[in-house]
This record gives structure tokens, sequence and C-alpha cells, in this order.
């Protein structure tokens, strides 16, 4: 039997109605389509589900709606971070009500704290819940970096059980797998590293590409869990184009400019997130039509 948030977990986009509204079933459709492609968990409103921008509303109303999809097939990890500690576990009280299974909980942003003051805020949130929490390390857009010792710290606290190190550093990737606990679960929160991460230790991957290709990010990781890295790589190599322009322009603008045009969503944003500029979409094009993704959709 799997372990709980290992393999792929996919970072939802959040879908809008052409009047800017939540898209309600888009999510649910969006999710079926996660779950029957053999995806492992789901992760919505995230960086890739443009939470900012989301109302509390709309975000318990999207973990309802993908709990009712999963139906305990999968879990539901819902994006429960934010700079004030407080509100943090304030919407993650109410993401429990609504059936969330855990959550991915991003560093405090812009006002910057020092190591103690992430590890007080992580232990905060973790005293105030039973459900289990992932570290979300980004510091290149949150301005923060947890470091090797704070995390190896944190892993200490019985649910916090996982981290998705988007650092892009491999060393430091490497030195959180050997310095954390051999049951703490280390995610990665680049596609493109994934492969190096699961080869010194990583657990899958909290994934943007398998937002369009579900079921390659499956195959990709579930052959690295198989140690088999040769049908790994090969999977890797066919794919690393689109997992590169995923990353273009700002996340999540080419992400759902492409799956607009795979024909799985209406391409709306809300500000301050845009459509990818004209050059940018012709990249993704291009790289959608020599993946043969233009053709395969399933709307």
């Amino acid at each position: 039997m799997r372990k709980p948030f290992t393999g792929v977990g996919t970072a939802l986009v959040t879908p809008f109605t052409r009047s800017g509204d939540l898209d309600e079933a888009a999510v649910r459709r969006l999710g079926r389509r996660q779950i029957d492609a053999g995806v492992h968990f789901l992760c919505p409103c995230g960086t890739t589900g443009e939470n900012p921008t989301l109302t509390d509303a709309e975000r318990l109303r999207i973990v309802e709606i993908l709990v009712e999809e999963a139906n305990g097939r999968v879990p539901i990890v819902a994006g429960a971070g934010g700079y004030d500690t407080r509100e943090v576990i304030h919407i993650a009280r109410e993401m429990a009500r609504a059936g969330a299974s855990g959550f991915l909980s991003v560093t405090p942003y812009y006002n910057k704290p020092t190591q103690e003051g992430l590890y007080q805020h992580y232990r905060a949130f973790a005293d105030s819940t039973s459900l289990p929490i992932i570290v979300y390390n980004v510091p290149g857009r949150t301005g923060v970096n947890v470091e090797v010792p704070t995390l190896a710290r944190l892993a200490q606290l019985p649910n916090i059980v996982a981290v998705k190190e988007a650092s892009g550093n491999v060393s430091q990737m490497c030195e959180v797998c050997r310095a954390v606990p051999s049951d703490f679960i280390v995610l990665s929160g680049d596609d493109a590293l994934t492969l190096p991460l699961m080869a010194v230790g990583g657990h899958g991957i909290i994934s943007v590409a398998s937002n369009e290709i579900p079921a390659d990010m499956v195959a990709m990781v579930e052959a690295a869990e198989r140690n088999d890295f040769a049908a790994a790589r090969a999977v890797h190599a066919r794919i690393l184009p689109l997992m590169s322009i995923n990353f273009v322009e700002s996340n999540p603008q080419p992400v759902k400019y492409a799956m607009a045009a795979m024909g799985l969503l209406e391409e709306v944003f809300r500000l301050p997130m845009v459509s990818p500029k004209v050059e940018s979409k012709e990249k993704i094009t291009g790289v959608l039509k020599a993946l043969g993704l233009l053709k395969t959709a399933l709307v």
C-alpha cells in the first residue's frame, strides 16, 4: 500500500469562467481527469492555483468539490499558507471541516521571518491541527529559505510529515534527504528535478506538468520508485521540454495557456496574472504540438 503524500501530487490550477468566477464544473472535471490518470494526491489552492486571488469561500468550495470527486480514492492536500500565522490556522480549520486530508503550507512571504520565526510559525500551525502538514519551501517566490537545520528540527514535530523542496538548489535538496528522518517525505517542487531528487532519496513531486500530462508524470515517478531509472529517464527526456516551457513566464500563466490550448479550460486569469506574451504562446504551442497534446486533450 502506498504511503500517503508520496508519488505524484498535482498542484492544481484553478479554472475560472469567462466572467471571472470560479468554474466549479471545470474544477470537478479536472479533478476527475487527474484521479483517472492515476495521480496519487491532489494539491489545490496553491501557487499554481492562484491562491492569493481566491476568496476563503472559493478555497473551501474547491476543497469540497475535490473531496466529493475523490471519494476517498486520493488525499486532498489543501494549500494553507501565508504571512499571518493566525490566518493560516483559521483557513486550515475550515478546510479540515471541508474534508481536506492535510495541508501544503508555503513559508510566510514578504515579512521575511528568521529561521526561528519559521520554526515557531510551523510549530503553532502543527499544534492547531491533527492533520499532516507539508512544508512548502520556495524561496524564489517568498524571499525566505527553510534552511536544512530548520527543516530537520521541524521534521521532529509529529504532524510535519513532508517538505515540498522548490529551492532549485540541488545541493540543498541532497542535504535535506541526508538530514531528515527516514520516514520524512521529501518531494520535489520542480518537475525537472524530480528524478535527481528521487535518486538521492526523494519520494516524488508536487507537479505543475501533471496538470497537462498526469499519466506521464505518474509513469516517470513510479518507474523511479521501482528503481527502473532507465525507464524513468526515457519519460523524463521526452517530456522535459514541457516541464521547462511551463516556466517560460511566471507560473501558472504558461500551464493555464497550455491547458486552454488542449481544450481543458478557459484561459482566464485573475490579476495580476495575465495571458503569456505572443512569443511565449508560440513556444508553448510548439511544445504541445511536438508532444501531440493538441490532439489528445480530454475535454
